[in-house]
């Protein structure tokens, strides 16, 4: 059984927000789509059905940087339906253009602090699946405490995930990739797909960043957990 101690409680984050410039039209994208495609943090569970206004499998995104693998995989996966949240105006504004020219309508967007998502707005069992995509490695030693991809963490994710649902995390940091395996690991309820590391599953894109890390010669490893 994971606990937590208060300080880990209130330590946790799923982001360390940046400056970044907002270009007038991802700026106009998040203006004419919000109210469509966007969603308000409120401290109440959240009908996935209702707001997809439809039943199918939802999955929920954590960090989607600017949106393009997310956008890639909505349209790869349209009997799917996804809840996008990242805190960066740029990669929202970007998504929600990507929504608009791909006319996706299975996904939704918030720009808040995921764990507080994660904490009061999403049933338990409400989740067939959970992606985490190359998340934020903080190199320095000093700073791994820092890492989203911690047991308190996960440890909040787990119940909201139904039974057969999964939980795909990617990472480009191998030394992060091994504490991800040894925190998945941790978690008895959990089942690892493969011996360690997956395949890269057909729905996930290869970014732009990713291509150009692997002719550099760096690695990139997914992890694909199920919950029995």
């Amino acid at each position: 059984m994971h606990t937590e101690s208060p300080e880990q409680r209130r330590s946790i984050k799923s982001f360390v927000l940046r400056q970044g410039h907002m270009t007038a039209a991802q700026q106009k994208a998040i203006d004419t789509h919000w109210a469509q495609f966007g969603v308000d943090y409120r401290g109440e569970i959240l009908d996935l059905n209702a707001l997809f206004k439809r039943d199918c499998p939802k999955i929920l995104e954590i960090g989607f940087g600017m949106g393009v693998a997310t956008a890639e995989i909505a349209f790869r996966l349209p009997e799917k339906d996804f809840l996008a949240i990242d805190v960066h105006g740029p990669g929202v504004g970007n998504l929600f253009k990507l929504i608009e020219e791909r006319r996706l309508s299975n996904i939704r967007v918030m720009r808040h602090d995921a764990v507080e998502v994660v904490e009061n707005m999403l049933a338990d069992n409400s989740l067939d699946g959970i992606h985490i995509f190359f998340p934020d490695p903080w190199h320095k030693k000093r700073h791994h405490k820092r890492r989203l991809i911690q047991a308190p963490f996960v440890a909040k994710l787990l119940p909201k995930l139904k039974n057969g649902g999964y939980i795909h995390l990617a990472t480009d940091w191998e030394e992060y990739a091994v504490q991800m395996l040894e925190v998945l690991n941790g978690f008895p309820e959990l089942s690892n797909t493969a011996a360690d590391y997956a395949p890269t599953p057909d729905y996930r894109p290869e970014t732009k960043f990713e291509a150009r890390g692997k002719r550099l010669g760096h690695g990139v490893w997914d992890l694909v957990f199920i919950k029995p």
